[in-house]
């Protein structure tokens, strides 16, 4: 057994059990379909779709031996993590509107707004995902092959022209996000007459919390991304493990990032394992805006 093969099974079993768990909570709880919500389960349901695409991926390469069932995997993994990637773009999307048109977020057209990035995310990362399926593979043309097989060189840079394009977007609305939150807080202070102690600490808080998020998000698929474009597939299959394992991690972290920090899908949880929930602690239901 290849032991980096081994570790994205490991990898991806981690996944799938860690966003199994959110999308179960948010689809047991009546309580969370607000828009953020679906949101993060939509992000949720991408990774669990990538946990199990890694699990497969490493059932079929060492059982099944099928060029077919690897087309069909390598696809079912593009359009997972594309969806992912995806569904983290419209959460920043989210993000900046509930900051940026705070006194109309809670509308049907916010509502539809969120429905049709969903729509549209998914269906982009299916047709991404399908690219391979439908001939854009390399299994008859070794020379065109990528340092991702079967994927072609001309795949894996559109793969990447697009993940550089949605970083490009979230860094523009996450500096966007940071000029309005410290604004309003600058405002608050203001008509309080004085500046704060504690305006400095939240303002810094929101700030770091919003370079942590970006900058695990650029952490996870830059190396990969970049290799993708740069690396030959004559290069050892070492050093496109050692990007994609990280790129993995990603969908690891997302969970802790946007689902479990959350007090009411903690609540949630106490309610979907315990049964009942007493608690003297009050929980406050964050708004989407809540970095």
């Amino acid at each position: 057994l290849n032991p980096w093969d081994v570790m994205l099974c490991v990898s991806g079993t981690a996944i799938a059990c860690e966003n199994a768990l959110v999308v179960a909570i948010i689809c047991y709880s009546p309580a969370l379909r607000t828009p953020m919500f679906v949101l993060v389960g939509s992000l949720a349901t991408a990774d669990l779709l990538a946990g199990l695409g890694l699990i497969l991926n490493f059932v079929f390469q060492y059982v099944i031996r099928s060029e077919t069932v690897s087309l069909l995997t390598v696809g079912f993994l593009v359009a997972s993590f594309a969806a992912s990637v995806s569904s983290l773009l419209a959460i920043t999307v989210d993000r900046y509107l509930s900051l940026y048109n705070a006194l109309t977020y809670y509308s049907e057209r916010t509502v539809l707004c969120i429905h049709t990035m969903l729509a549209g995310a998914w269906g982009v990362s299916l047709c991404l995902g399908l690219l391979p399926v439908l001939g854009w593979n390399c299994l008859h043309d070794r020379a065109s092959c990528s340092v991702v097989r079967p994927l072609t060189k001309s795949n894996v840079t559109l793969l990447s022209a697009s993940f550089f394009l949605i970083f490009l977007i979230m860094l523009h609305l996450y500096i966007e996000i940071c000029k309005i939150v410290c604004r309003h807080a600058h405002q608050i202070a203001l008509q309080q007459h004085f500046l704060t102690a504690s305006h400095y600490v939240t303002t810094k808080k929101g700030v770091s919390t919003l370079a942590i998020i970006l900058g695990t998000f650029g952490a996870s698929w830059l190396p990969f991304a970049i290799y993708c474009v740069v690396g030959d597939p004559d290069y050892p299959s070492v050093y496109t493990y050692a990007t994609l394992l990280p790129a993995t991690y990603n969908s690891m972290i997302n969970p802790i990032i946007y689902a479990y920090r959350n007090q009411e899908i903690q609540r949630s949880m106490w309610v979907l394992f315990c049964g009942c929930f007493q608690s003297k602690v009050s929980f406050r239901s964050r708004s989407p805006s809540d970095v």
